[in-house]
């Protein structure tokens, strides 16, 4: 069975072949035409405690098994939280259709969307990343979409399959529940399956919902087309957050015309706590100060597991209920 090293040695020989070409880049139309190396700015703990601690614990918990989840036992992961998550809807098979909840927070009167990333022990959730092609975006459903625009895909073709259940019950949880927040996360293959759902739900729920989205360790999902799309929907509404040298963030590579959205959050160190010792803001697209500029040399593939702040790390061992 391919494991999560043989996901990642896919990804690394990837991004290896990526330093090789990045001077011919250029001239076949690849990437960005322009290099990013705006300055960062620290990111306060309280902000990482007010923005992305919530979304971590429900992206974490996506990794449990659906009955813990449907159930919210599932132990600490559960525990912090809170008891009074209500999880009204579980879908996914953990295999093409990876398993994904959906939950009223009261506390933060949100509904709550959370995927699973990839599992590590599932040859055909490997597979959904391994497909690197860029295809049409699916205009059918992103329908204020421009038609050139180009997505991976594996992350399209597995967001297509849960995203009529998700968008209906994101709407009955509003409709029933008087919330008035969205949130949308995932770690991983979760992360990019997030997105795409974050813009999908952007279109089609009523403009005065509050949409929020977190995601963890996100590989690049689309052309430069996708990544100026998400920025002119979502805007600083969304946040990505890569961990130190985690390779996944890094691919699929650049010179295949993959490009990152804005507003990624780069976490620079962690302690033996689990606690992050930095995090900065990185400005624009692709910002060569953080998860893109890193060298392929350093990639370590524990960083996309975790720990990423508080000592939250992602993946089935995280949370074994």
């Amino acid at each position: 069975m391919l494991r999560f090293s043989s996901f990642v040695s896919i990804f690394l020989s990837t991004s290896l072949l990526t330093s090789e070409l990045s001077l011919a880049a250029p001239l076949f139309g690849f990437g960005s035409s322009d290099d990013n190396s705006a300055g960062t700015t620290a990111v306060s703990n309280d902000t990482v405690t007010s923005d992305f601690l919530r979304p971590a614990f429900f992206s974490r918990i996506a990794y449990c098994s659906s009955d813990a989840v449907q159930s919210f036992q599932c132990g600490a992961p559960c525990d912090a939280l809170g008891s009074d998550v209500d999880v009204f809807q579980i879908g996914g098979n953990d295999g093409t259709i990876p398993m994904y909840f959906i939950a009223h927070d009261p506390s933060t009167s949100t509904i709550v969307v959370a995927h699973q990333g990839t599992d590590p022990d599932n040859l055909l959730s490997i597979l959904n990343d391994a497909k690197f092609g860029l295809v049409d975006l699916n205009t059918t459903r992103f329908t204020t979409a421009d038609g050139r625009i180009q997505v991976h895909d594996g992350f399209q073709q597995t967001f297509e399959r849960t995203a009529d259940g998700v968008l209906a019950g994101v709407q009955n949880g509003l409709a029933t529940t008087n919330a008035t927040n969205v949130l949308v996360t995932g770690h991983s293959l979760g992360a990019a399956v997030a997105t795409l759902d974050a813009m999908f739900l952007k279109e089609k729920l009523d403009p005065s919902v509050q949409l929020t989205t977190s995601v963890f360790g996100l590989p690049r999902v689309g052309d430069q087309a996708w990544a100026d799309f998400v920025d002119s929907s979502l805007g600083s509404t969304l946040s990505h957050i890569t961990n130190q040298n985690d390779p996944v963030p890094t691919v699929p590579p650049e010179f295949l015309g993959f490009v990152h959205p804005s507003n990624e959050f780069h976490i620079t160190g962690v302690d033996s706590n689990g606690q992050a010792t930095g995090i900065v803001a990185c400005p624009g697209q692709d910002n060569e100060n953080c998860s893109t500029g890193n060298d392929i040399l350093d990639a370590s593939v524990a960083n996309h597991l975790g720990p990423y702040f508080d000592d939250i790390s992602f993946g089935a061992s995280a949370c074994p209920a």
